[in-house]
């Protein structure tokens, strides 16, 4: 199967939509701001792969959802109560609501796409399918 995108640049079709590019400040503040994970993306002629790191988080916690061309991965890390009482001298481990959001494209089949959780690793494929051809439609001229 051959993708076509009609003039989208193929390299963004995974677009972070909180790409670092435009926020540069934030991002060498790193994860001081917002905790984050790491994803890899990769593709074959049938589907896009994400494989995203979330030690720490138990597969209740994950979310994965789609709205219109935007993928959004979503956990929640507690902190555990012992934990909070410690005097600790270095903390680099984040806790609290991680989130991570990806522009996918509308050349994919949204309504197939599957997801596993194992050992802190979520995959998640995103099956490619063929656009819909442009429909037109003649406008009356009054």
């Amino acid at each position: 199967m051959t993708l076509k995108l009609y003039g989208r640049d193929p390299l963004k079709m995974f677009e972070d939509v909180f790409n670092e590019r435009l926020t540069p400040f934030f991002s060498t503040m790193g994860s001081m701001i917002t905790p984050t994970f790491k994803v890899d993306i990769s593709e074959d002629e049938q589907a896009f792969f994400l494989s995203a790191d979330i030690p720490g988080v138990r597969k209740e916690d994950v979310k994965v959802t789609m709205d219109e061309d935007v993928l959004c991965i979503s956990a929640e890390r507690s902190q555990e109560e012992d934990e909070k009482n410690k005097n600790y001298h270095r903390v680099e481990r984040s806790w609290g609501s991680l989130s991570r959001s990806f522009t996918i494209g509308f050349n994919v089949d949204s309504e197939n796409i599957k997801a596993s959780y194992d050992n802190g690793v979520l995959k998640i494929v995103v099956p490619k399918k063929e656009p819909e051809p442009k429909k037109s439609k003649e406008i009356a001229v009054n």
